[in-house]
């Protein structure tokens, strides 16, 4: 990435500030400060953003998702009080019929996901799976019509498997969509050529964050869903992500307020490796203010140092019955991957 100062886009309109706005007190300075005063920007400080990330509620043990692979991403229904979760797909898929039913001998591709679908309790409800669409970095769920509309990366590039637009379809158990199905209507408000796009929703505000790579930088830009969903793509916000996080590995994405919640981490090493489980694990939740792209507060994860493997993947805001900050760990057991969900209370 390059080393000029967070960019800001040339619309100066103030984003919404939703239920984060005390947060910024607290945390917005902070991020000025530290850019001013030269302190190490990744220096642990806590709470980050609106969330107390000390204590986690465990709200799930380790529970499997449909396929066998390890999950990638999460994102609440509030409405319904249900969680859905992407994951690389393991077997071969292919379309057979105008049924959409799945030949698990065929060859698989890259950019093939698995949606799972649970109640609140991690219950199995359903699955679906979305051909050639993504990596599954992050997702969306918009209750819209009577039904789930998942937002997520689609028009996967077959050499890397990462989306190159968005899609918002609607759940539908059982089905597998192909990303070229003409149902699917791929959206761009990335800028041209941009790599690595994926979705994060803040229902609550109306708006999207996308996260996306370009000219080598990782950037985030926010919008209103409203627009996005016209097939506008004129940001209310568009920064790259502060260069003091480059070196870490990135697990995903999170929009709630004035706060994108950006999530790092590896699974443990081995004792004499880069990241034992003695040392607590490297996963940490930056809050990075939108307004200003700037780091404003960041605090590591410890929460949860049992687990077998332990791979941060997934950070998503539920709102409902209050908001939690929830953060979703890749577990290993014997011949699959398995989720564990954890939450994060807001500050008082």
């Amino acid at each position: 990435m390059a080393s000029a100062g967070p960019s800001v886009s040339r619309r100066t309109l103030l984003l919404t500030a939703g239920t984060a706005a005390a947060s910024l007190t607290v945390g917005g300075a902070a991020g000025f400060a530290l850019g001013r005063s030269g302190r190490d920007p990744l220096a642990p400080v806590e709470p980050v953003g609106a969330f107390d990330v000390r204590r986690a509620s465990r709200l799930w043990s380790p529970t499997p998702l449909h396929d066998t692979t390890g999950p990638q991403s999460l994102a609440f229904d509030d409405t319904r009080r249900e969680v859905y979760a992407l994951q690389l797909a393991q077997g071969g898929l292919r379309l057979s019929g105008e049924d959409g039913a799945v030949d698990a001998g065929a060859r698989k591709r890259a950019g093939d996901l698995c949606v799972t679908r649970y109640a609140d309790s991690g219950a199995h409800l359903g699955h679906m799976y979305l051909r050639g669409f993504g990596h599954g970095i992050s997702l969306g769920v918009e209750p819209a019509d009577g039904a789930p509309w998942l937002w997520v990366e689609s028009r996967a590039d077959p050499r890397t498997g990462y989306g190159r637009a968005l899609a918002r379809i609607p759940f539908r158990d059982g089905v597998v969509l192909d990303s070229a199905d003409p149902s699917v209507r791929h959206l761009r408000p990335a800028p041209d050529g941009a790599t690595h796009v994926h979705p994060a929703l803040d229902p609550a505000a109306g708006k999207v964050l996308v996260s996306y790579r370009q000219d080598g930088e990782h950037r985030y830009s926010v919008h209103r869903m409203a627009d996005v969903r016209a097939g506008k793509s004129d940001p209310l916000r568009d920064f790259r992500v502060p260069p003091a996080l480059k070196e870490e590995t990135f697990q995903g994405c999170a929009l709630h307020g004035n706060h994108v919640y950006h999530l790092t981490g590896n699974p443990y090493s081995k004792s004499s490796g880069a990241n034992p489980r003695a040392s607590g694990g490297n996963t940490f939740v930056t809050a990075i203010d939108v307004r200003t792209g700037n780091i404003a507060s960041r605090g590591r994860v410890t929460t949860a140092q049992d687990l077998a493997f332990r791979e941060p993947e997934g950070i998503a805001v539920r709102t409902a019955p209050e908001p939690l900050l929830c953060i979703g760990f890749s577990v290993k057991s014997p011949g699959r991957r398995n989720l564990a969900l954890y939450g994060f209370e807001r500050l008082p």
